[in-house]
Formats: structure tokens, sequence, C-alpha cells
């Protein structure tokens, strides 16, 4: 955990600080070190939320774009009296969480139905293989009417399997904690999978800083959805699947635009 409360005060760790769990209750210590991010940790074994994971550099890159008052905040559901510790609530509602770690697809969905008006973001760098094979796939990436969104006819084939039935946005980040200097970097945007809609899978190309911005400003749902009227080809007739043609344009990410090939 980042904070803690220290006499009632919502506190990051210091080195030999003591404090309490806002969540549990129960009494927390500070770790410090040259190896791990400086975090509280619960004394003794506590199964205070299950959906915790241990934080990363990356986590605490990403919660240190918003508000120390959005971060960590805790979220009752008044039926069950379940508790959970969101990464970010914003103040206009919005759930994002941080995931860095493999999740199971029952957690994923259990989380996204008790925080409901959520995204996630999600840490491309875990696995190695996972960014080239973005890449690859996303030549074959199509337009739609609007600049930035494209449809994706083979997801499986771009993003891990664990996300692709989510039922909310998720922004895949392939740059990580590296120190990027060219925007015309692939890792450097972010990118938006959408829930499916008609079997059909939708992927927004989005700076880094305009998301963070529509976030705070409470935008972020109302001004990044998909496409709307969109006359969506079916990648299968009859049941019988359609064989991939071989993409004859590339995204030029310092135009936002497609290209088409040059023939040799």
């Amino acid at each position: 955990m980042k904070f803690a409360l220290v006499e009632n005060i919502k506190t990051t760790a210091t080195k030999g600080a003591k404090g309490l769990c806002s969540n549990c209750g129960s009494e927390v210590i500070a770790k410090c070190g040259d190896f791990k991010v400086n975090h509280w940790a619960h004394k003794g074994i506590r199964n205070c939320d299950p959906w915790w994971e241990n934080e990363t550099e990356w986590h605490r890159e990403w919660k240190g774009n918003f508000s120390n008052d959005w971060q960590e905040v805790i979220l009752t559901d008044e039926t069950t009296g379940e508790k959970h510790i969101a990464d970010i609530r914003s103040s206009h509602g919005l759930v994002i969480e941080f995931q860095h770690s493999h999740i199971d697809p029952l957690e994923r969905t259990k989380r996204e139905k008790f925080y409901k008006k959520m995204i996630w973001v999600v840490d491309g760098t875990r696995l190695k293989r996972d960014y080239p094979r973005f890449l690859k796939a996303k030549e074959n990436f199509r337009l739609t009417n609007r600049k930035g969104y494209f449809i994706v006819d083979f997801p499986d084939e771009c993003f891990p399997s664990a996300w692709l039935n989510s039922s909310v946005p998720i922004l895949f980040d392939y740059k990580g904690i590296e120190k990027i200097n060219y925007a015309s970097d692939w890792r450097y945007p972010l990118y938006c999978l959408f829930p499916k809609s008609n079997n059909t899978a939708m992927v927004a190309i989005l700076s880094r800083h305009s998301v963070i911005q529509s976030i705070i400003t409470g935008d972020f749902l109302r001004e990044k959805q998909e496409p709307t009227k969109q006359n969506v080809t079916q990648s299968t007739s009859n049941n019988v699947p359609i064989r991939r043609p071989a993409p004859t344009h590339y995204y030029d990410p310092r135009s936002g635009r497609f290209v088409k090939k040059r023939r040799l």
C-alpha cells in the first residue's frame, strides 16, 4: 500500500513509521529500502483485500498522475458489506485499476461487477512476447470513420486472452517505466480495447496526456467511446471463416493515419 493512516491522516511510508490500514484497521509498518518502492505492509499475515497486488514502480508512476485523494479509495457494497481498495477513484466516480500481474478472468469479472464504472490500465511489458505480438497484429487494424479508432478482426492475435471478454475499456501500456524520447515510438501511445459489440473488437490509439487529462476532467468515458454508425463487415459468412487479406497500408504514428504501402 502507498498510504496508511497515521494519527488519522493519509500518509506515505517513511522509514521506521507505523500506521493503521485504512481498509481493515490493523497495524501496518513502513517498508523502505533500496530495491522496492516504499510501501506499507501489514504486521503479520492478513487477508485485508484479496484483490490487492504488490505494487511496482509502474503502479506508482501511474498513481502519481492523480490527486492523493483519488488514490487507494475504499469502496463498500452497501448490500453485502464487501470492501475493496480501488487504485484510483476520481471525484467523477470513475475507478481505475492498474494491473501488472496475471489476473484470472473470473476475478477480472468480479472486479468489473463490483466497481461498475471503471477502466483497466494493463502493464504490457510484463511478458516479453506481448509487445512483438501486438506490433505484428496491428498491421491488420481496419479503419473506421473516426481518426485513431480501428476495427480488430482477430483480437486474440493482438492482446492477452485474459482481457478479451472484459465488459469495460482496457488501456494497454507497452512503455512501462522506460523513458521514450520520440512520440513516434509505438510504445508511447496507449491502446484502448473496448468491450466487444456484435462480435467486433474496436481499438483506439490515444496519447497518454489526453487520457490523463480526460480522466481528471471527467470526460474520459464521454469522449472515448466507440465510433458510431459503423458498417462493419463480419469476419465470417455462413459460418465459413473469411481469409484475412494481406495488409495494404501501414499506420504512420506521426500523422495518425494509415498510409498505402509502396509496391516494390
